[in-house]
């Protein structure tokens, strides 16, 4: 990293940036991050090690007299001689484009955040410090129970700045961390994964993951086979999480109007007011619901059918997306909201499901006459956006319950499911819990969802992999 980066503080850059700006209009994005991470593999530190960086997107608007045209440049490791070559390719960008369809004012009026002069906040190696000698009891007990214990612990820390030739000066500090955790049998025949999401490392313990493994490796002992077919399955909260926030990628007000989502009403119109679940489910996000804290404002680097560049440094509001089971909003910007009569809804930064449930996943399975239990599911991938028609694979465990007990390991399937359809299905909810989407955790983390109870899901074909 260069000496410039080091000694020029990101506000300063971004008010340098504002500085140079010839154009009608301008934002700036600085996303100052720093990340620390450890690996394991057959119960030993293989890596760890720390990093930092800078990224700054500048987005110039130009009036023309058919309209508000933007261009948008983002660039890393950006130093004060980087500034104005980046400003003007962002200001040429936006002269030689088209009007803007999303057009609209710069965002103003949001008071200044007190901290938008200090230094941006850094992670380190020390956020490891009660974690680290954790996961070194849990590789002792691994090695004593005969498993072998392999994973990651990652946390990043991203300082961003937004600032506008409107007077806006906002922060937002965002930690985010991830731990994933494999065990396996010395043969590589049985595997079990867990999870989890964490601000700070304090909330987790790898001995409590570790010994939740166990348990499931010792159900992998005993192996029996299943056709394809629909099964009573109880999906723990990382599956529920990993399918919601696909099903809110889909949430886009104008894309249920123009008929092209399934949020879109046979005939025209859209679905909000409909009763999707008979549950009394609550789906919504909250950037101060505690412990899954996120940008109380909008952070747009780009455009798209559910993000606009105009509204950055827009306040972003808890919002209930569906209410007691009823579809109650799909997610706007300004430019659509107008377009579609809906409230203003911008983005998600969490997502919480919550339907009063009160069991465990352990109480749920005790509960279980004949079902499938799942751990997880992965290479999850859209079939019919229409339907939100989703297929992908079970991973790291799928066990048959009878009786209330866990029985052996079955075979891994292939699912073909629409989250919208399994809410309605939906016959039992349990306490929501903090999770980590397994598929999407490298784009979304903070989730809390409880487990789900589907009387016949669609297991449509069966898979060999592990």
């Amino acid at each position: 990293m260069s000496s410039s980066i080091r000694i020029t503080k990101p506000h300063e850059i971004v008010e340098r940036a504002l500085e140079l700006s010839t154009a009608d209009g301008c934002v700036v994005i600085a996303d100052e991050g720093s990340s620390a991470n450890l690996r394991w593999a057959g119960n030993a530190l293989t890596t760890n090690g720390v990093t930092r960086g800078r990224t700054l997107t500048v987005i110039a608007t130009v009036d023309g007299k058919e309209g508000t045209a933007s261009g948008v440049v983002s660039r890393s490791a950006v130093t004060a001689d980087d500034l104005e070559p980046l400003v003007r390719a962002a200001e040429a960008a936006a002269r030689g484009a088209g009007p803007a369809e999303d057009a609209q004012p710069l965002v103003t009026g949001t008071p200044a955040s007190p901290d938008f002069t200090d230094a941006p906040a850094e992670t380190s190696s020390a956020v490891f410090a009660d974690f680290a000698p954790a996961l070194g009891e849990a590789f002792a007990r691994a090695r004593e129970g005969g498993r072998e214990l392999y994973g990651f612990a990652n946390h990043e820390l991203v300082s961003t700045y937004v600032g506008t030739s409107t007077g806006l000066r906002l922060r937002h500090d965002q930690p985010n961390g991830t731990l994933e955790l494999n065990a396996k049998s010395p043969d590589r025949q049985r595997s079990a994964w867990a999870g989890r999401s964490t601000r700070d490392f304090k909330d987790v313990d790898p001995t409590v993951l570790d010994a939740e493994l166990a348990v499931r490796l010792g159900w992998a002992e005993r192996k029996i086979d299943l056709p394809a077919g629909r099964y009573e399955t109880l999906l723990p909260p990382t599956a529920v999480a990993d399918l919601l926030i696909h099903q809110m990628w889909s949430a886009a007000a104008r894309d249920a109007v123009e008929g092209r989502t399934v949020f879109s009403k046979p005939g025209g119109g859209t679905r909000l007011g409909e009763k999707l679940s008979g549950l009394p489910l609550s789906l919504r996000s909250d950037p101060n619901a505690p412990g899954l804290e996120s940008a109380p404002f909008v952070i747009a680097h780009s455009s798209g059918d559910d993000a606009s560049v105009f509204d950055n440094g827009l306040p972003v509001p808890a919002t209930e997306w569906i209410a007691d089971g009823h579809l109650n909003r799909l997610s706007t910007t300004r430019h659509t909201a107008g377009l579609t009569g809906m409230q203003l809804s911008p983005g998600f930064g969490n997502l919480i499901l919550d339907a009063g449930g009160e069991k465990s996943l352990e109480e749920m399975v005790a509960s279980t006459e004949r079902g499938l239990l799942l751990t997880c599911l992965w290479y999850i991938r859209e079939v019919d956006p229409a339907t939100l028609l989703l297929t992908g694979l079970t991973r790291d465990g799928v066990y048959l319950v009878e009786n209330g007990q866990v029985v052996g390991e079955v075979n891994n399937f292939r699912f073909n499911e629409s989250p919208v359809d399994l809410l309605s299905r939906a016959s039992e909810a349990g306490r929501t819990e903090k999770t980590l989407p397994r598929e999407w955790s490298d784009w979304f983390t903070r989730a809390a969802m409880p487990a789900l109870r589907i009387p016949d899901f669609n297991m449509s074909s069966v898979s060999k992999g592990v």
